[in-house]
């Protein structure tokens, strides 16, 4: 499956800058979620139910930001951007 180029070198540079960040940030979230769950124990079952809630929390946080933005930096690299493959005409 071929990619034609559908986005300029502005598009391009943004992508690129937007899906680093973005996986900067899943990053940071999966490692948040690592740390909470090496954290103490809590004493009753109504506490560790909660943290565990908030660590499942981060980590899907965390895979969905790192997906976006290796897809955002995909994007940027190919000089293809999905939505404007899809029809949409964006500002940038």
């Amino acid at each position: 499956m071929a990619f034609a180029c559908n986005i300029d070198r502005r598009g391009r540079t943004l992508r690129t800058a937007l899906g680093g960040l973005t996986l900067l940030v899943g990053i940071a979230l999966l490692v948040a979620s690592l740390l909470s769950a090496s954290g103490p124990l809590p004493d009753d079952g109504a506490a560790s139910a909660t943290a565990s809630n908030g660590e499942s929390a981060l980590r899907i946080g965390g895979i969905a930001a790192c997906v976006g933005g290796a897809f955002m930096l995909f994007e940027g690299i190919k000089g293809w951007c999905a939505v404007r493959a899809l029809g949409f005409k964006t500002p940038i």
